[in-house]
C-alpha cells in the first residue's frame, strides 16, 4: 500500500476540510461517497455515446476517493468512531469498487471478460484482508495495491486515456486500452497480494495455535512420583497418587 506512506501529508490537506463537514454525519459522507461512484461507474458505461465522459468519470471518482477519505476524518474530530461505522464503511467501498469498475467493464475501453476477472480479485483481494480478522488473526491489508492506490491510478488511466483520444488520436497500446492494461496489472498484483495475505493470516495462526497449545499444557512437578496411601472409610480402597 505505496500511498500510506504519504498518509500525513495528505492530512494536511484532509483535516482541515473534514473540520468544516462536522455537522454532516461520517455515515451520510460515506453514502455521499458510493452516490459519487454510481455516477463514475454510469459515466464509463455512456462513454461509448462520447469520450467527454472520461471528464466526467474522472470527476466523480475523485469525489468519491475524497469523501471515502473524510467519513474517517470526520468520525475523529466529532468522536463518533465506532464499530457499526467501520463496517458501513467497508461494505460501501466494496460497492464502490464494484460500481467503478463494472462501469469499465461494460465501456469501450474493456472487454467484459478482463472487468469482471478484475472484480472478482479485488473483492477477493479485501475479502483475504478481513477473514483474517474474523478467524481470530490480525486484520491484513499489506500489498503493492491497497484501495487508495487502484484509485489513483485509475483516476490517472482514465485522464491519460482522455488526452491519448483527444489530443493523440491513439486509443490503444498493444491492442489493449489503456484502462484495460491498468485492469489487467490489477488481477496480477491483486492475486500476489492475496496469496500474500493468505501466507500472513496462516502464519498468524500457527503462532496463536502453538501459543495457545503451550498454556493448555499441564504443570509438570519435578518431584518423584510415588503412591501414596489414604486413610479412608471401610467401603473405600481408593489410591490417590501425588503428582501429575
Amino acid at each position: 500500500m505505496v500511498l500510506n506512506n504519504y498518509r500525513e501529508r495528505a492530512d494536511v490537506i484532509l483535516v482541515p476540510i473534514a473540520g468544516r463537514l462536522t455537522r454532516i454525519s461520517p455515515n451520510t459522507i460515506t453514502y455521499i461517497s458510493l452516490l459519487f461512484a454510481a455516477v463514475c461507474g454510469i459515466s464509463f458505461y455512456l462513454s461509448d455515446q462520447s469520450d467527454d465522459y472520461l471528464i466526467l468519470a474522472f470527476t466523480m471518482m475523485f469525489l468519491s476517493a475524497l469523501f471515502d477519505a473524510l467519513d474517517g476524518k470526520v468520525a475523529r474530530i466529532t468522536n463518533t468512531v465506532s464499530i457499526k461505522g467501520d463496517l458501513l464503511d467497508h461494505v460501501i467501498d466494496r460497492y464502490s469498487d464494484i460500481l467503478i469498475l463494472g462501469g469499465i467493464a461494460f465501456s469501450p475501453y474493456c472487454s467484459l471478460e478482463i472487468g469482471f476477472i478484475a472484480i472478482i480479485t479485488v473483492l477477493m483481494l479485501s475479502y483475504m484482508g478481513t477473514q483474517a480478522q474474523a478467524v481470530g488473526g490480525k486484520r491484513h491489508y499489506g500489498g503493492w495495491l491497497g484501495r487508495a492506490d487502484r484509485l489513483m491510478l485509475l483516476l490517472g488511466g482514465t485522464m491519460l486515456q482522455y488526452i491519448m483520444i483527444t489530443m493523440f488520436d491513439t486509443r490503444e497500446i498493444f491492442e489493449f486500452y489503456l484502462l484495460s492494461w491498468l485492469l489487467l496489472l490489477f488481477i496480477f498484483v491483486g492475486n500476489i497480494d492475496a496469496i500474500r495475505r493468505f501466507q500472513d493470516t496462516w502464519r498468524d495462526l500457527d503462532e496463536t495455535e502453538s501459543a495457545d497449545s503451550e498454556d493448555a499444557l499441564p504443570e509438570r512437578s519435578t518431584a518423584p512420583v510415588r503412591p501414596r496411601i489414604i486413610e479412608s472409610s471401610e467401603d473405600s480402597d481408593d489410591i490417590e497418587w501425588s503428582g501429575k
